[in-house]
């Protein structure tokens, strides 16, 4: 599956906002957007005064929700059709659905540094959900579900290291977390306001529906 494999600071950049993709280095000095705000290539500083059609806006906060959330645009198209059929406000019921992926969840939890490093840590089977063993990241979850990591998993150095730094980290009130037990709860869907990805859902919605 082809997916971007190059510097992901670049990406924070081009979009114009913290997309907090390299985990605790978004948080630091280092971080690449705080340094250079503007676009990167040899052009990005004169792309800023240049005049952006409606059309071009759309198509960034599009690109910007899905860089965030790590997903192709034939995946993130076919999220988008399926929040379109469900009850209620489109952009609010897409956002709700990406924030319910379990890599996204894992990452809410403080299990991972970053969406990416969670998508890895699903695949390679270190999370249950209930008990089971799910590695596929796409997966949605529902109220209720228990998130733990998988017993054969618990001695892993790099899982111990982010559950010693968990106590810097807050999950959102739809999540409780145990870094005891190394698990964590969905008590309930996310509401708008707790979803803080810097993302205009209702361009996504004008886009799409052009």
């Amino acid at each position: 599956m082809a997916r971007y494999i190059g510097p992901v600071c670049r990406l924070c950049r081009r979009e114009g906002a913290k997309l907090y993709l390299k985990g605790d280095k978004c948080y630091s000095d280092k971080c690449a957007f705080t340094k250079r705000s503007y676009a990167p290539g040899q052009h990005g500083q004169t792309q800023a005064r240049k005049k952006v059609s409606e059309y071009g806006i759309q198509l960034r906060e599009k690109q910007k929700a899905r860089r965030a959330y790590g997903m192709l645009e034939g995946q993130f198209h076919a999220y988008f059709e399926k929040a379109e059929r469900q009850k209620g406000v489109t952009g609010e019921n897409l956002l709700v659905m990406l924030e319910r992926r379990l890599d996204n969840v894992v990452y809410r939890l403080g299990f991972a540094a970053s969406r990416n490093q969670g998508r890895q840590l699903v695949r390679h089977g270190h999370f249950t959900v209930n008990g089971r063993r799910v590695n596929i990241p796409s997966y949605l979850i529902k109220p209720g579900d228990v998130i733990q990591v998988h017993e054969s998993s618990k001695e892993s150095p790099l899982l111990k290291q982010i559950f010693e730094a968990i106590g810097h980290k807050t999950a959102p009130m739809w999540l409780e977390t145990s870094a005891q037990d190394m698990s964590g709860k969905v008590v309930r869907y996310p509401s708008r306001d707790e979803i803080d990805t810097p993302i205009q859902e209702h361009l996504i919605v004008e886009l799409y529906s052009r």
